[in-house]
């Protein structure tokens, strides 16, 4: 019945109007579906809210802002020209570093001609008597796409601060996820920042340094690892740019899709203590996470293998930071080491020592509301002229449920998700023909260098494209069967992980009133890759596919 276009169609400019392919996000993972998607001859258009390319790197421009993941291997793989001329500056990148480097693929590969910026799409509703998709922005512009990929990133709605008498704060205060782009000046001001996380970590050293005091209000303690961060060491950087081809195959049989990391055959309880220590103290000054992550195979699901670290990375707590008190604040008691995000720092325990700088435990003394004048807590009123809020994100599904996503005659997606997100594979979900997700909830992610799953997830929904137009199909969409089946394997491997101990954004426990629901695929990214292969390599077996 409905085809795609022929392929001298296709190859014409994308029109605003009628298009095979609506990309919602011009993030890392929006650009490389365009750029993927041009290569199958598709007409393909990027749709992003916001005033520049990025998705995260555009909109996180706090002071401190980077990547965790060390910047030569957080950059894309399919073009190994790319990788081999773009030098970082860096061990780990700056967000001004990163959003420079997306621009830079933005220009290389043409991109900008198909990408429309500050447009927010408000709603994508489904016909499955046209077998299309139509996208109304909020503005009031209607788009029509057979196919429609969710490129909007897990970490791209900021958790609103909610907290009472905010209106009425005479002083300035700021969300770490809508940092003014000219960035902010903080010189001899009386600073707060609420929260304690990844995001906080980073900031707090850098506004100690410019504030006449800093008050840190910490609810829960994370753990926290030195970066190590330094310049980049070109000889480094020509090893690794030598051996780049097969660095990127070895990454595909990861945990994380890190190589230099194989998946972990020992148990941390099978060697001496003695040989525990001196492991972790190499992984302390090598500096940065994965590391620790992947030192044994019983890290994340044995609760006294996990202790062994976890109580060695609160022993460096107290030795760094010379107030008892305040040390065993920030030593995290009531969470396995990885539950939560692992963190990785430059002087953030020493921080604490700074004489301009307040550990405040709202645990203790939770925070009763903003004031005027600052802050008050249960115990006493703080005195603010600028307040930071780094309180995190509506994570993996916020983004997709801010926009009215429907099949006509069906449920909305948000309906559907009361309960808890549900797709299968993390790719696509039940009920939605057409549209896929690109790292979504129920695939590795965020549990995962971001780049190598979203360079996976965007090959994958490219080859089935192709297999629909080989084939001369007009849709796909899960099997309902698949996907509870899917969203039972993912919850029995977390069940058998540490991961659903903690109150982490993972489980959407930072956001009041949401889902208690483990989100990421924890199995590792080279046996989730296994399983998309083979779904694929089976006819796409799970999935229903029709003219």
């Amino acid at each position: 019945m409905a085809q795609l276009e022929a392929v001298s169609e296709r190859r014409k400019p994308a029109s605003a109007a009628q298009i095979d392919v609506a990309i919602v996000g011009g993030g890392l993972a929006g650009l490389y579906a365009l750029h993927r998607l041009r290569g199958l001859g598709l007409t393909a258009r990027v749709y992003e809210a916001g005033s520049g390319v990025g998705g995260t790197w555009f909109w996180n421009r706090y002071p401190g802002a980077r990547c965790d993941i060390e910047s030569l291997e957080y950059s894309y793989s399919f073009s190994e020209e790319l990788q081999n001329d773009w030098t970082w500056p860096e061990r780990y990148a700056t967000q001004p570093a990163i959003l420079e480097y997306i621009n830079h693929v933005a220009d290389r590969f043409d991109l900008r001609r198909d990408i429309q910026l500050n447009t927010r799409i408000a709603s994508a509703s489904y016909a499955r008597a046209t077998h299309r998709w139509t996208l109304e922005t909020r503005e009031g512009e209607r788009i029509t796409a057979r196919f429609c990929v969710m490129a909007t990133g897990n970490l791209s709605t900021p958790r609103v601060p909610d907290f009472k008498g905010l209106e009425t704060f005479q002083g300035q205060w700021y969300h770490s996820g809508l940092w003014p782009h000219d960035g902010v000046d903080f010189t001899g001001q009386r600073v707060g920042v609420i929260g304690t996380g990844s995001t906080a970590i980073q900031m707090i050293p850098l506004i100690a340094q410019q504030a006449q005091h800093l008050f840190v209000f910490q609810r829960t303690a994370n753990f926290s690892l030195p970066a190590r961060n330094a310049p980049m060491d070109p000889e480094r950087e020509r090893r690794h740019k030598a051996r780049y081809a097969q660095r990127v195959r070895e990454a595909r049989e990861t945990g994380f899709g890190v190589p230099g990391y194989p998946i972990p055959t020992q148990s941390a309880l099978a060697v001496s203590e003695e040989e525990r220590r001196r492991k972790y103290e190499e992984l302390w000054e090598a500096g940065g996470t994965i590391g620790f992550l992947n030192c044994y195979n019983d890290f994340l699901v044995d609760e006294k293998a996990n202790e062994t670290a976890a109580g060695f990375v609160r022993e460096k707590i107290r030795s760094i930071v010379r107030d008892p008190a305040v040390a065993e604040l920030l030593a995290p008691k009531d969470h396995p080491i990885g539950s939560k995000r692992l963190c990785a720092d430059t002087n953030y325990y020493e921080t604490y020592n700074r004489d301009n700088v307040t550990l405040v435990d709202v645990k203790s003394a939770p925070i009763e509301e903003i004031t005027p004048r600052g802050l008050r807590t249960a115990g006493q009123e703080y005195e603010l002229d600028a307040i930071a809020f780094a309180i995190g994100f509506d994570a993996m599904t916020g983004a997709l449920r801010e926009i009215d996503i429907r099949v006509e005659g069906g449920e909305a997606l948000a309906e559907k998700w009361l309960a808890g997100p549900r797709t299968y594979l993390g790719l696509m979900v039940a009920g939605f023909p057409n549209m896929f997700v690109i790292t979504g909830p129920g695939s590795p992610g965020v549990k995962s260098q971001m780049i190598h799953s979203i360079e996976q997830h965007v090959d994958w929904i490219a080859d089935c494209l192709a297999h629909l137009q080989t084939k001369g199909l007009a849709f796909i969409e899960p099997e309902q069967d698949a996907e509870d089946r899917w969203v039972s394997h993912v919850n029995e491997v977390a069940d058998a992980t540490l991961y659903p101990r903690a109150n982490s954004w993972y489980v959407g426990a930072n956001i009041p009133g949401k889902p208690r629901v483990f989100m990421p695929y924890v199995g590792g990214v080279a046996a989730y890759r296994r399983k998309c292969d083979e779904i694929a390599a089976q006819g796409y077996k799970g999935f229903l596919l029709g003219r």
